[in-house]
């Protein structure tokens, strides 16, 4: 089965709107693995508008699930990382302003510095993951860098899915098809929902884990934390 990490951004912007502690991030990841979370992602920014630092902090002793940070390596994100030892660091190229994550690393221009920081993250114990478009030969240059996953970008997968979703999906099958003879290891993510998920997952060979935050907390303010997460469990199995 696909795990599940739920990304928790949205309910520090929630909270961060009015200031104080309401929602709790802590006690909203708590209860995102009470309800079958098999994971937590967060991608802190410089401008702490949403995760912060402090958060991050705040978590890492609390979970009991796998914890995973993704944002672009900056030295004050890979300070982070190395006080908090998460599961999984998700290196992802955004700028510093970037509202959301809008692109994949362009592996073969990149590839010394991320081998850089994939080695040290390896000798820390820290699994690692690389930000990607469905590109194959981006995959190829991605293995060179010594990483143990890549993450998918599914925007043009969500976007397209509506209008014929073989179509959509083919190049993620045959990038995945890729890291796979590769042994690189699948996740995924970027505007993966209730109607896009299923599909996507069940056409996905060796899918290991989907991130999913916007669309997730969207769902929960119709359904309900706990049946929203038991929803989006049950499409990946």
């Amino acid at each position: 089965m696909t795990k599940l990490s739920v990304n928790v951004n949205k309910i520090a912007t929630i909270r961060n709107a009015r200031g104080g502690n309401l929602p709790d991030v802590i006690k909203v990841a708590l209860d995102c693995e009470k309800f079958g979370a098999q994971g937590i992602t967060v991608h802190p920014r410089p401008d702490g508008r949403h995760i912060r630092f402090q958060d991050v902090l705040d978590l890492k002793p609390r979970l009991s699930t796998e914890f995973n940070i993704e944002g672009y390596p900056s030295d004050q994100l890979l300070e982070l990382v190395r006080r908090v030892k998460p599961a999984q660091l998700t290196l992802v190229p955004d700028p510093p302003d970037a509202v959301t994550s809008n692109a994949g690393w362009d592996t073969r221009r990149n590839q010394e510095m991320l081998r850089d920081i994939i080695n040290e993250m390896h000798l820390l114990g820290i699994r690692t993951s690389i930000f990607v478009n469905p590109d194959e030969e981006m995959i190829e240059y991605a293995k060179t860098t010594g990483t143990d996953r890549i993450e998918l970008y599914t925007e043009a997968y969500a976007k397209m899915y509506a209008s014929g979703r073989e179509e959509a999906v083919a190049p993620y099958v045959r990038a995945a098809r890729r890291a796979n003879a590769l042994n690189i290891g699948i996740n995924a993510g970027h505007d993966l929902n209730l109607i896009n998920l299923a599909y996507f997952a069940k056409e996905i060979p060796g899918l290991l884990e989907v991130s999913i935050g916007h669309a997730l907390i969207c769902d929960a303010l119709y359904y309900g934390l706990e049946k929203t997460i038991q929803m989006y469990l049950g499409l990946l199995k």
